[in-house]
């Protein structure tokens, strides 16, 4: 089970700072510009997962960050990202609410789909 979560503080400790970035942008695009929830969140995520693609593929896995590789987390996580944030729409959610739901999944889910999909074979 320990294997299993190794590299989880390093990926946790960027996913701070790209926590803060993608919920400025969410705010920012869905507050001040009017925005739905659903693109706000999918503009936002894109933005803050293009710095934490490469950080976590430099200090987390130790691997060499790829165009392809990029581009299948992009999709996979944008995918939840909008689908979260079109979540957040229909239901009505406050938009705090549906960043922080998204950030939670984002941890679990991305941290997984990146070690076992998109880094995987790099021993963190």
């Amino acid at each position: 089970m320990r294997r299993l979560w190794k590299g989880l503080s390093s990926y946790t400790v960027i996913g701070v700072a790209n926590t803060l970035i993608h919920w400025q942008i969410f705010f920012l695009l869905s507050v001040a510009a009017g925005l739905s929830q659903a693109v706000s969140n999918l503009a936002a995520f894109c933005t803050a997962a293009s710095f934490s693609f490469y950080m976590n593929a430099l200090y987390t896995f130790n691997a060499k960050a790829s165009a392809g590789g990029y581009l299948l987390f992009l999709s996979a996580m944008g995918a939840l990202s909008l689908g979260v944030g079109h979540a957040g729409d229909v239901w009505q959610l406050h938009g705090l609410l549906t960043v922080a739901l998204f950030s939670g999944l984002s941890l679990v889910l991305g941290f997984l789909f990146s070690k076992y999909v998109v880094f995987r074979g790099r021993d963190v």
